[in-house]
């Protein structure tokens, strides 16, 4: 078995068990899973392994990107756009600025050009882990989608920054007007693109019925989308992400039901996967990255990484207790006060505000020399910095993140709930309104019709009163009494397929595709 053998099914064996271990410490899987891949690196004869940044800005990053945007919270990133926008540019840029300043006077000898490449490299934030702790602790859904829509644009804003950045210190050159028009005609390249490629997609998916074909379509979209914007100097984060949001928004109407069943669960697991890999081998990097500095003393290192680290936190921090308040006394409108989050929301986003694979993989991806042939200035120390950012923001962050979420009280207040009856209700509604018009149809059958439409009566009636319409006369003890008969039943017929799968008298094939059915029809239970 060769090396890269041994290094994948390591990494997949890796995240299989830190994942076990992350459930059964009840930690966020990312957090374990670097803290994991960093000790396994030190493991003596454990091989060197080098992420190549190609293989996480290309090969990893697309999907990651399309996925996110495509189940995003549409109605959430409309209602918080300005405050999207301004994070995922005007904070990213200020990071950029006050790391820069920061380092340069921190690190002796450290050029402006590398002092301006560390702070775009991280700058970007990493919301996977801040957001499934909000999600576990039932913080409010808002809360949560701002958290996810600033990862999905703030890639855009740093990698463009980084390109800059990165192109001043190869070339020893810089001018603000042509970076100020490359990231505006980046931006916008990137977005046309996007809408492009989405249009596309989805008009090749409404015509496709075919499982196995759509899903595989989906999963190319990202990169249909993300490649030839990179090709051509335009964002490909935010063409994948337009991509996304594009099919997010055009998806339900046209994809099949299986489609859209299986292509869920693919997703699922495929979302896992990759953020899984990625992290391990993020924390398999700390030995490379500290086999590159020699010629510092592990306590100077550590006031670097300090240093930097407690910058990017502070900075971040700074921003959501400064500027909602100078926005509000520019802009006192009724609608944008409804929108404000008090001080202890704020501090909860704030502090969501990880790092991980994007800013590790951009510091990886700096040049080994300029164009003068001379070394590319401090690269082993930025590479250093970026992972201890990433460390500190992950780990102290992450794991102090539940605790301030139970302090400060930060939960739902129940409209979500109150959303989700009144989505079951409407939906009822519009299944009663068909059978009526059914009903008058000559292929239909008046027992069928009477049957459907007994059961979408109670189910009304059943909602009507979680939502407080109508006095509640125990329809949620009877539905839930009738859909455990219904799971006793199913099982029932499950364990009968699999006797007669064993005992011969059906194929394998035929009892998964049956079992596949009365799996999908217990899914539809509330229990």
């Amino acid at each position: 078995m060769g090396q890269a053998e041994i290094v994948i099914a390591g990494v997949l064996v890796a995240v299989v068990v830190l994942n076990a271990l992350a459930l059964r410490l009840s930690v966020p899987y990312p957090i374990v899973l670097v803290i994991g891949g960093a000790l396994l690196g030190f493991i003596p004869g454990m091989p060197t392994i080098k992420l190549n940044p190609n293989v996480v800005l290309v090969v990893f990053l697309p999907p990651l990107v399309y996925g996110a945007a495509f189940f995003a919270n549409l109605g959430d990133l409309r209602s918080n756009l300005r405050a999207t926008t301004l994070v995922s540019v005007g904070l990213v840029l200020v990071t950029m600025v006050t790391v820069a300043l920061a380092a340069h006077a921190l690190i002796p000898g450290l050029s402006w050009g590398a002092a301006f490449a560390l702070g775009a490299v991280v700058s970007p934030t990493d919301p996977l882990a801040g957001a499934s702790i909000m999600r576990r602790l039932e913080c409010p859904r808002r809360l949560v989608s701002a958290v996810e829509g600033e990862g999905l644009f703030n890639d855009a804003t740093a990698l463009v920054s980084y390109k800059v950045a990165v192109a001043a210190v190869v070339g020893g050159s810089f001018s603000l007007l042509s970076a100020g028009w490359q990231f505006l005609a980046g931006a916008a390249g990137g977005v046309a693109i996007g809408l492009a490629v989405g249009w596309i997609v989805a008009e090749v998916r409404k015509r496709t019925s075919d499982v196995q074909t759509s899903v595989t379509i989906s999963l190319l979209s990202g990169y249909a989308a993300f490649i030839p914007a990179n090709a051509i100097g335009a964002s490909g984060v935010l063409a994948a992400v337009t991509t996304g949001i594009y099919m997010g928004i055009r998806g339900p109407s046209i994809i099949p039901p299986r489609v859209r069943l299986e292509g869920f669960f693919v997703w699922e697991m495929l979302d896992f996967i990759i953020n899984a890999s990625l992290f391990v081998l993020v924390g398999l990097q700390l030995r490379g990255v500290v086999d590159g500095l020699g010629g510092e003393s592990a306590g100077t290192l550590a006031a670097y990484a300090v240093g930097v680290s407690a910058v990017v936190i502070g900075t971040r921090l700074a921003w959501f207790f400064t500027l909602p308040y100078l926005v509000r006394v520019l802009d006192r409108r009724p609608a944008q006060r409804a929108r404000r989050v008090g001080a202890r929301a704020r501090l909860v986003i704030a502090w969501a505000g990880t790092r991980g694979a994007v800013s590790l993989a951009a510091a990886l991806a700096l040049p080994l020399a300029t164009d003068s042939g001379t070394p590319f200035p401090d690269r082993d120390l930025i590479i250093f910095l970026t992972f201890a950012v990433i460390f500190a923001t992950l780990v102290i962050q992450g794991l102090s993140l539940p605790t301030l979420i139970r302090r400060l009280g930060v939960t739902r207040d129940g409209s979500e709930d109150s959303e989700e009856i009144r989505a079951r209700l409407i939906a009822t509604k519009a299944a009663l309104r068909q059978l009526d018009d059914l009903a008058a149809e000559e292929w239909t059958r008046d027992d069928t019709i009477d049957r459907l439409r007994r059961a979408y009566d109670y189910r009304k009636r059943r909602f009507a009163a979680r939502a407080g319409k109508i006095e509640d006369d125990g329809y949620e003890d009877r539905s839930l009494a009738y859909q455990q008969v219904i799971q006793i039943v199913l099982a029932a017929q499950r364990e009968t397929l699999v006797r007669a799968r064993n005992s011969g008298e059906i194929s394998n094939e035929t009892m998964n595709r049956i079992i596949q059915e009365l799996d999908l029809e217990e899914s539809r239970l509330e229990i």
